[in-house]
């Protein structure tokens, strides 16, 4: 089989399009983990909220202002939503053992799921672009869809903004100090829970992110937050669970990795993901990027 360099390069940035969409996720995932200890199933149901909001949102905004301000409010309403299930849910068992932790967020899997089902119903939801999105534009000689490159100038900008708040604010400091010990909160005087809360309205922010921006692309439907969750924990595993750069790394290594895979064995594209996700675990089990002990933000 014979690949132009056109065909590659197309399938280059598709590649980079579906890893800035997992960056976002599991981003979010990992910082989770990185500061709260948590590991989190229910991220990818803040996903698929973002998905569906996304879809009222530009039902009831109709046209190009719709579009635009999905990705101001849906995000937000994920974020209040996570607030929400830290205070009221997450932050009574801190304390608990991590299965309680891990049964807490799995269990919320099947709330979300059953509340989107209730409120959207079964079928299938489209997201419509803006007539300048949905068109293709041209790169080196090459046209490529347009709403994948706005895509990945969105990841790009997503990793901007998180090494700017990371080693740039205050509170990325404290979140990076958290990361390596956790008692460093109490003793500096910062109100543990309240860190707990801002990290987790902030991953829940991305899910929601990540979720509007796919919105447009795919068919929204019920079981699209069990089918992220599932790669995103590879990713994070590749790159290292806690790891926001890890995070990073694997996902451009597993949006390369299906983007070129899907030409040579289209029907195994999602297990070479996975076929390496299980080999870094064994040998590499704190991933590429990872520390044994402490975790790193």
């Amino acid at each position: 089989m014979i690949f132009s360099d056109a065909m590659l390069f197309a399938q280059f940035v598709s590649g980079l399009s579906r890893a800035m969409i997992l960056f976002i996720m599991a981003s979010g995932l990992t910082l989770v983990f990185g500061v709260m200890r948590v590991i989190n199933f229910a991220h990818g149901s803040f996903y698929m909220m973002g998905a569906y909001l996304a879809f009222t949102a530009t039902t009831l905004l109709a046209g190009s202002f719709g579009f635009w301000a999905a990705f101001l409010i849906v995000p937000s309403l994920t974020a209040v939503l996570g607030g929400v299930v830290e205070v009221f849910l997450l932050r009574r068992i801190y304390e608990k053992e991590h299965l309680l932790q891990m049964l807490l967020t799995f269990g919320l899997v099947f709330v979300f799921s059953d509340a989107v089902r209730m409120i959207w119903g079964v079928d299938l939801r489209m997201v419509s672009l803006p007539s300048y999105m949905a068109g293709s534009v041209i790169v080196l000689g090459h046209q490529f869809p347009a709403y994948h490159l706005f895509i990945i100038g969105l990841g790009g900008a997503i990793a901007v903004v998180m090494w700017l708040m990371l080693n740039r604010t205050n509170l990325g400091k404290l979140m990076r100090g958290a990361a390596e010990h956790r008692e460093m909160v109490g003793l500096l005087g910062y109100p543990a829970n309240r860190l707990f809360t801002i990290v987790f309205m902030m991953a829940t922010f991305l899910g929601g992110l990540a979720g509007a921006t796919i919105a447009p692309a795919v068919r929204i439907s019920l079981g699209m937050d069990t089918e992220i969750i599932a790669e995103c924990f590879t990713v994070a595993i590749i790159g290292g669970l806690g790891n926001v750069w890890g995070a990073l790394l694997g996902a451009l290594i597993a949006g390369m990795m299906y983007s070129f895979g899907i030409l040579v064995l289209p029907q195994y594209a999602m297990a070479f993901i996975y076929i390496l996700g299980g080999i870094v675990i064994v040998v590499r089990p704190n991933g590429l990027l990872g520390k044994s002990s402490p975790v790193k933000v």
